[in-house]
């Protein structure tokens, strides 16, 4: 009887947190293989506020993530991890000293961190278990919102038709660093791609939507409708910060970002029509988890 316990690693070093996740893969003689979280730590290290207003991470960002790089070392090494890969999006991309940084952190901490672009983190999530929630005889717009960019994909009949990362992040939003003409862009692009199909869900991943899903007290699998997200926008918007602090028990770091993370999330669903959303609870860290199996396993 064949039986074997891989422990991996994933470190997404995003532009509004940095997290780490340790995940188990069991294997069992001929059995498909059973990925288990075992350890989820998020530090709210805002890089897009730096990078975006000033095209570089400051000092005390650059220390703070060393401090979790540290960190994030020991706890892998705790939880006796025999992989791992780190991948940086938007934010350290953009930054003039994004490569700087990157090298000081494998100098200290030994991380080696890699560099992707949209259409690498697009692909990377794509191989988290999406295919398993895709029905194949519908069509889905998948929306991945993130502090700097949005990655969109749009499945037709289990098969990928169309994908295309916008700078149109949560932080940029924030920062009013987001142009008329951009919106305008995604809004066309979105309407071509779903104008061939009578009707499109959204599949919506990131930790705004997992926070707003959790709020909902929906049972697991059950779309959030269109009307509700639209509710929920308004109650957000009719708070203060301290309010949605307090009366919604959001963290400090993501009771501002969760209005214009909602607010993409709603505009994405009214260019494709959808009217209903998806949260399945997946994002880069389990893509890139799996990544890691697919390598190892091939």
């Amino acid at each position: 009887m064949s039986f074997k316990i891989h422990k991996y690693a994933a470190i997404d070093i995003g532009s509004n947190a940095i997290r780490l996740l340790v995940a188990s893969v069991k294997l069992f003689e001929n059995e498909p293989p059973v990925f288990k979280k075992t350890s989820l730590v998020r530090v709210p290290i805002r890089l897009g506020q730096d990078v975006f207003t000033t095209q570089n991470i400051g000092q005390v960002n650059i220390d703070r993530m060393l401090q979790s790089m540290q960190s994030y070392s020991l706890l892998m090494d705790v939880h006796k991890v025999e992989k791992y890969k780190a991948y940086a999006t938007s934010a350290m991309r953009e930054a003039q000293n994004g490569k700087e940084v990157a090298q000081l952190i494998r100098k200290k901490t030994g991380i080696e961190i890699e560099i992707i672009d949209g259409s690498h983190e697009a692909a990377i999530i794509a191989m988290t278990n999406l295919h398993s929630i895709i029905d194949d005889r519908k069509v889905y717009l998948y929306v991945d919102v993130g502090g700097g960019s949005t990655e969109f994909t749009l499945f037709a009949n289990g098969v990928e038709q169309a994908s295309r990362s916008f700078k149109i992040g949560t932080v940029r939003l924030l920062n009013d660093m987001v142009s008329k003409k951009l919106w305008s862009e995604a809004e066309n692009w979105i309407k071509e791609i779903s104008a061939p199909f009578t009707k499109i869900e959204l599949i919506g991943s990131g930790g705004n939507i997992n926070n707003i899903y959790k709020s909902s007290e929906k049972s697991s699998g059950k779309p959030l409708s269109y009307l509700y997200l639209s509710s929920y926008y308004e109650k957000l918007q009719s708070y203060t910060y301290e309010e949605r602090i307090y009366h919604l028990n959001l963290n400090q770091d993501r009771a501002d970002v969760i209005i214009p993370a909602c607010r993409i999330y709603l505009s994405a669903m009214k260019w494709s029509r959808a009217k209903n959303i998806y949260v399945p609870k997946i994002g880069l860290a389990d893509g890139i988890i799996k990544s890691i199996f697919n390598a190892d396993h091939r």
